[in-house]
């Protein structure tokens, strides 16, 4: 606590004087007390006039009194050895003061430390209250953010699935279109065929030069193939239309399906934001913008439409895909019957060579089979040679560290035994199955060239043939096989 005065230099501190009983000097005016400190007073705490000593005031009061009567005084009191000047002694404390300003000091920081432990209590009562908030409120965030992603997860799988059915609407409704296209450029072959055949049979002569069965037939052919072309473009030009219609169902569900894939990236990137994320910072302001453009109704309602109008979609396309392979059965079966009317005359000539090609036909499909079976057995053969050399890399490994075992625990003992007879069998085995595996690479060679030589049979027979049916057959034979007529090239 600050001592309010000037503290004075005794007497008794200095040199000695002389201890005559003389009159006291006059008394010194007491100094001018200033406070320029104001203190800050805690809740519980007094100001401090209250903790002043009385003792410094009743001093004070007393001053003038020693000043008027400082002789009538001198000559009752008796002489004292203190010092002349005691200024300094004006200024202390009495025990009651120092008991008091104690006690007030104990009470004040007992009532200082109540209020900041209760302001405490308080404090961690409200944190833990904020932080559990905070921490309900972001976890609220967070599963509706998981719902959310749940939500898109599930118009995303549905827009994809029903994209990929799209593009493969797409993709058959163009291979029926090239089918067509193939088609109708295919039977220009025949077309020209049979036209060629009917001017060569104009040239017939004399009673041969008749109306009979084959230009009956020829003729049939010729309008039987020109109304198949016309059938065709007109199916190619309305799959055509259908096709650009596709298109635009893709564009949507394309455009809609890239929209919620960013979308889902974005929840994704929010759902995985932790407190203690780098990327966070403050943006101030953001829950004041409203930039959204649909409710979830009318967002759902979007993607619902577009899938709707993408299956809308699909059935037309399927409904002219079964129409196409109607038509292409339909005229296949019809031209084919039609061809065959007209080539059955011719069949009878080449039928024995048919048989032998036939025959070699059988025995090269039996020779790739048989090499077929022999490749197998090679690779079987060299996977079980290298399946042994680790269990031989083993045996050998383990013979070589026990012979490193210390004296006499160098001993012959039964694992010794079997580790040498391991050795020896997967030796002999691998020995055995490398024999194995170089007669059947030869067995494999004399199969490839049986295979070859059945090849130049056949390419002989097929020779053969083709020059029984030129002659037979001339120009009938370059009408177009099934598959042909079904698009297939």
């Amino acid at each position: 606590m600050e001592f309010l005065g000037t503290t004075q230099t005794t007497s008794y501190c200095g040199p000695k004087k002389a201890c005559g009983f003389s009159a006291l000097p006059p008394a010194v005016p007491a100094p001018e007390i200033q406070e320029c400190y104001q203190p800050y007073y805690l809740p519980g705490y007094r100001y401090l006039n209250s903790g002043r000593p009385s003792l410094f005031y009743k001093i004070s009061n007393a001053q003038t009194c020693m000043d008027e009567g400082a002789m009538c005084l001198s000559a009752l009191r008796p002489p004292t050895i203190l010092p002349a000047l005691r200024s300094a002694l004006f200024c202390r404390y009495s025990p009651h003061d120092w008991d008091r300003s104690n006690k007030l000091q104990m009470r004040g920081a007992e009532a200082s430390r109540l209020w900041a432990s209760r302001l405490t209590g308080d404090s961690m009562r409200l944190m833990q209250d904020k932080d559990q908030l905070t921490r309900q409120m972001q976890e609220g965030t967070s599963r509706n953010l998981g719902q959310r992603l749940s939500d898109i997860g599930f118009w995303k799988s549905e827009l994809g699935y029903e994209l990929e059915r799209l593009l493969n609407e797409n993709r058959s409704l163009e291979t029926v279109k090239r089918r067509l296209e193939c088609v109708a450029e295919e039977l220009n072959c025949p077309l020209q065929v049979a036209l060629e055949c009917l001017y060569h049979r104009e040239k017939r002569i004399g009673i041969d030069l008749v109306h009979d069965n084959v230009e009956k037939n020829l003729i049939r052919e010729v309008d039987l193939l020109k109304c198949c072309q016309e059938q065709m473009r007109k199916l190619a030009q309305r799959i055509d239309i259908q096709m650009r219609d596709n298109r635009d169902a893709q564009h949507a569900l394309e455009r809609d399906l890239e929209d919620k894939t960013s979308a889902q990236f974005i929840d994704e990137k929010c759902f995985n934001l932790r407190n203690t994320s780098d990327c966070i910072s403050f943006f101030h302001g953001m829950e004041k913008v409203d930039g959204t453009i649909s409710v979830p109704e009318s967002w759902a309602k979007f993607s619902n439409a577009n899938i709707r109008h993408s299956q809308n979609m699909r059935a037309n396309s399927i409904r002219l895909c079964e129409e196409a392979e109607n038509l292409f059965e339909a005229l296949s079966d019809q031209m084919w019957k039609q061809f065959t009317h007209t080539n059955l005359a011719f069949s009878a000539r080449i039928s024995e060579v048919t048989d032998a090609k036939n025959k070699l036909q059988t025995q090269l499909a039996k020779t790739l089979q048989e090499i077929f079976q022999a490749e197998n057995t090679i690779m079987l053969l060299e996977r079980s040679i290298m399946a042994k050399e680790c269990p031989l890399k083993v045996a050998q490994t383990r013979l070589e560290c026990r012979t490193r075992r210390p004296n006499v625990e160098l001993c012959r003992d039964i694992p010794q035994f079997k580790l040498v007879n391991e050795v020896f069998t997967i030796d002999d085995t691998l020995q055995t199955l490398k024999l194995r595996l170089r007669e059947t690479q030869d067995t494999l060679q004399l199969l490839v060239m049986t295979k070859c030589r059945l090849e130049h049979e056949l390419a002989i027979k097929a020779n053969t043939l083709c020059i029984d049916k030129e002659k037979c057959m001339s120009m009938r034979k370059t009408f177009p096989c099934t598959p042909r007529l079904m698009g297939y090239t």
